[in-house]
């Protein structure tokens, strides 16, 4: 099968988020499964020159965005095995950065028709296209409502993955109508509108044959009214073509055995991952003690994340025997509560603000418990990453956090981490201080972390149940395939 994802950011070309890290290594998995994957992305001026280098213009051609005539170039190489096409426009991608501009909804309403446009020009014949999040949501939706007629895309089926439903790509149906070239017929009950605006994740939602998220658990909490931003209708509606599929990470990119990054190698030995706890230590301004508990955050400082429930009970948390390691950026009021107290409390907390991706290793070799106690968390990779380097999550009962940590059992010794339901500052609280406890009683400390170790983290399981829907989108290449070779 051909499996061509359509994606705003990809690793190690672009990222920002978790997106990168699933477009990047799932195609990977894939691969290795017998699943020829491939990746379709923007031409961003970010990506590497030395990984540019390995790349060919293939094609060009014009799009027509309304009463605009645009250029499209269309490079291929190959990275980690992986063949990649990039979509090049300087006007739209030549920006320092892949997001945050005003005209957003014009630049990737701009790459999903190139995109469409480009797989009608390739030689390949796509079985599905995968598309991810509202920046190619609108992919779906303009195959079957613009481009039902053309005998080169007709046959493509198409998968809409979510990773978060919150970022749904709205603006004004004007503006819409003008970049699609389509009339206000596109907004009636089958259509983009949603709240007197144009949903592009909607079009999505609507018009891909399949939907998938990143966490059975939050498969089901979207089809709510708490947790489905507006669009938990359409997802009751189409509950049978939805499926949650965990995400996985690259266990060989993330490997403490073979990571560069990290003082002392390990994988199950702890007094080598405490090593790693005094070099840490070292490197933060932390008193250097092997006997202290670290606890480590790697995150964007935002309400989403929890943050609101460390700063309601963080100065009790501080009066506890306990350091943390913190790594991230995001709302100024959260920044700041880390910053002052690692000013006035520098023997308890260190911050780096920003992000730095060795530094994130280190934090997850170097801690002992990693505390995520998320708002909403649609997958979470923080907690996969933790597990992997033997660092045991905090984390609250939501979405991929909820399917990936489970609660420690103090009389049947089963649980790889500690977790709460309830979004509640104490509730959090008092699973960290539960933590310390069995943190102090080493045979326990031990089998927790065990437990954690004991699972397959990588995407080589979840490659299999997107592979499984695959075959459920294009039959007819399955049963072809199977049918006996005659002479």
């Amino acid at each position: 099968m051909n499996v061509l994802f359509a994606t705003s950011e990809a690793v190690p070309l672009a990222k920002s988020g978790g997106l990168a890290d699933v477009a990047g290594a799932l195609p990977k998995a894939l691969r290795q499964a017998g699943t020829e994957a491939r990746v379709i992305l923007p031409k961003y001026d970010t990506i590497p020159w030395t990984l540019l280098q390995r790349f060919r213009k293939i094609d060009e051609f014009s799009v027509q965005l309304g009463w605009r005539t645009q250029y499209v170039g269309l490079l291929e190489g190959e990275v980690d095995g992986v063949v990649y096409y990039l979509i090049d426009n300087e006007f739209y991608f030549h920006r320092g950065g892949l997001y945050g501009y005003g005209d957003d909804p014009e630049r990737f309403i701009f790459f999903s028709i190139a995109v469409l446009e480009a797989v009608r020009r390739m030689d390949i014949a796509w079985d599905v296209l995968h598309c991810h999040d509202w920046q190619t949501a609108l992919i779906p939706f303009l195959l079957k409502r613009r481009y039902f007629a053309d005998e080169r895309l007709s046959s493509i089926r198409t998968m809409f993955t979510i990773h978060n439903l919150r970022y749904q790509g709205v603006f004004g149906k004007q503006e819409m109508m003008d970049l699609i070239g389509m009339g206000p017929e596109i907004f009636a009950w089958d259509g983009l509108e949603h709240d007197g605006a144009a949903n592009c994740m909607k079009g999505g939602l609507l018009y891909a044959d399949k939907l998938t998220t990143v966490s059975p658990t939050y498969a089901e909490e979207i089809k709510t009214e708490y947790y489905g931003e507006g669009l938990d209708g359409i997802l009751r509606v189409r509950a049978g073509d939805l499926a949650g599929i965990v995400n996985g990470i690259d266990t060989e990119l993330f490997d403490p055995m073979n990571d560069e990054a990290i003082a002392v190698p390990y994988l199950d030995s702890l007094a080598r991952k405490r090593q790693n706890k005094l070099a840490l230590q070292k490197e933060l301004g932390l008193p250097q003690r092997e006997d202290v508990p670290v606890i480590g955050i790697v995150s964007r400082f935002v309400e989403q994340k929890g943050f609101d429930l460390i700063d309601g009970v963080f100065g009790e948390l501080l009066e506890e025997d306990v350091q943390l390691a913190v790594l991230g950026s995001g709302e100024w009021a959260y920044e700041q509560m880390f910053r002052s107290a690692s000013h006035t409390r520098y023997d308890k907390i260190s911050l780096w603000a920003g992000f730095n991706d060795g530094l994130a290793r280190r934090i997850y070799a170097g801690s002992d418990m990693y505390l995520m106690p998320s708002q909403f968390e649609p997958c979470g990779l923080s907690q996969l990453l933790a597990l992997r380097y033997r660092s045991v999550p905090i984390v609250r009962e939501t979405g991929g956090l909820k399917d990936t940590v489970q609660p420690y059992n103090e009389y049947t010794g089963e649980g790889n981490g500690f977790s709460f339901a309830s979004y509640n500052a104490h509730d959090m609280l008092f699973t960290i201080r539960r933590a310390l406890h069995f943190y102090r009683e080493p045979a326990a400390w031990e089998a927790i972390v065990r437990n954690g170790a004991g699972a397959d983290y990588s995407w080589n399981r979840s490659a299999r149940s997107y592979i499984s829907l695959y075959e459920q989108l294009a039959p007819e290449r399955k049963e072809k395939d199977s049918w006996p070779v005659t002479s």
